[in-house]
This record gives structure tokens, sequence and C-alpha cells, in this order.
């Protein structure tokens, strides 16, 4: 019961201020099925990506964190190819930082400045967490290729549309500039900017 209201609670929060770039929502009439997109922050490898969460609540919440886990891949040392997240506050102590006074909003706005700022100290992919430490620019090339192969919203049908009419055919005649042409070109210039 305990439950059940808190979440309803922390999902009333979580819809009518949401913190920033983030957004959260259960799936169909469960309560403990949740999901959630984290926006990535501007000036990291993330930035312009949107990123999915799985959220588990167990049966003992808030006494027991919830299990979270990326659905979109990303390059990160905290987090693993399977999306599982290494970070404190998602494991009960000694070894974690839990606490029932914590919740959805603040796990989510801290996985988001996680994201921005990874923790190399404490990584569960130990070759990226090297590469972040000792060669930097790979890491963020890296990172920003899968942000923009997996986390970027593309828009294909409005730009496969308008290539079509942008793709040049093969037996097309070829459009030299001619000493002519650059004459006319201020003249129909004027034509459509009157029209």
């Amino acid at each position: 019961m305990q439950r059940a209201s808190r979440l309803k609670k922390e999902l009333a929060m979580l819809t009518n201020e949401p913190p920033p770039g983030i957004t959260c929502w259960h799936i169909e009439e469960r309560i403990d099925d949740l999901r959630a997109q984290i926006l990535g922050s501007a000036g990291t490898p993330y930035e312009g990506g949107v990123f999915s969460l799985e959220i588990k609540i167990p049966e003992r919440y808030p006494f027991e964190p919830p299990k979270m886990r990326f659905l979109t891949p990303i390059y990160h040392p905290n987090i693993d190819t399977a999306g599982r997240i290494c970070y404190e506050a998602l494991k009960l102590p000694p070894k974690g930082a839990w606490r029932p006074s914590l919740n959805l909003s603040t796990l989510l706005t801290s996985i988001q400045l996680l994201m921005a700022e990874p923790n190399p100290d404490d990584p569960l992919m130990a070759d990226i967490a090297s590469e972040f430490r000792y060669n930097k620019r790979l890491f963020l090339q890296k990172a920003r290729k899968c942000t923009e192969e997996h986390a970027v919203q593309k828009m294909t049908g409005i730009l496969e549309s308008s290539n079509k009419d942008n793709v040049p055919k093969q037996n097309a005649p070829s459009h030299k500039r001619t000493s002519s042409d650059a004459e006319q070109e201020p003249h129909e210039q004027a034509k459509r900017t009157a029209v």
C-alpha cells in the first residue's frame, strides 16, 4: 500500500513538475513498470540524444531502490552494454547509498548528471573508463557516434521525400556557370524578389 501511494505521488510530481530534460510514465496500468526518457545535456557527447530507460519498482520500495537500466545504447564508463548503471544510489548500503528519502525524480536527475560527468573511478566498463581518462578525444568521438546512431531522433520520411527532388539525375545536363549566366543572375534575382 505504501509503495502504490508513494509511486502515485512521485509520478504526479514527475508529470506536474518534471526536472529539465526528463520524462517518466508507467506502462499500461502497471505502476511498478515504468519508462523514462533523459535528454542528453548540452556540451556533452550525448547532446541531442533521447535516452530511454526501464525502471522496475520492487515490492519493498522505498526501502529498496528501483532497478534502472538504459534501453538506448550509450557509450559510457558507468553504463554497460546491457544498459545496467553503476551508480551508488541504486544500491543498498553498505556498498550503496540508497535511502528511502530518495525518489525517482532525484535518481533520474542524478543519472542525467552522471551522463554529463562520468565517474571513471567506479566503472562498469573498464576499457571505456581508461579511454575517458587517457584518451578523452577518442572517448568523446565514440560517445558522439553512438549517440548519433542510437539516440538521435531521425525524421526519415520528411528527409527521404525532400531528398528525392534534390538528387541529380544521371542524364541531366550539368549546370556550369558561364559569363552570360552571371550577367542574367542579378536580373533574375530582382524578378524573384518582386514576385
